[in-house]
């Protein structure tokens, strides 16, 4: 019985430590502007244990440190697609897309192209 307990004690202070609380993770987030910046980052350092969240404009990329103790990935992907935006994980519902500036419309081939045109010009 002793041994039981050993082992599981063991496997509890294992667990425990592997939850690191400066966590880095990157995910794919769809959006087209510097205002999709601001909501983007914005609702992802509002996710409770979220430090830090910079999404690039062009790559698309969300680059993150979270508490893995506090939040994880599927929580801010939703938390993200609450305010219109897709990640690879969680699809903004239409109601919530729909919410976004009309130039915001990333989904929107028009949208798109009309953005890619400013990054030509070096309007951005």
């Amino acid at each position: 019985m002793k041994q039981v307990i050993l082992i599981f004690a063991l496997l509890a202070g294992t667990v425990t430590f592997a939850q690191n609380k400066n966590a880095k993770a990157s995910m794919e987030v769809d959006g087209v502007c510097g205002m999709c910046k601001e909501r983007i980052e914005k609702a992802a350092i509002r996710t409770k244990g979220v430090k830090s969240a910079v999404w690039n404009v062009d790559t698309h990329e969300l680059k993150l440190i979270f508490d893995e103790r506090k939040t994880d990935l599927k929580t801010i992907s939703a938390k993200i697609a609450s305010v219109g935006h897709d990640t690879k994980e969680i699809k903004a519902t239409d109601e919530a897309y729909n919410s976004v500036h009309p130039c915001c419309k990333y989904r929107d081939k028009e949208v798109q192209k009309d953005h890619e045109k400013e990054k030509g010009d070096g309007n951005e």
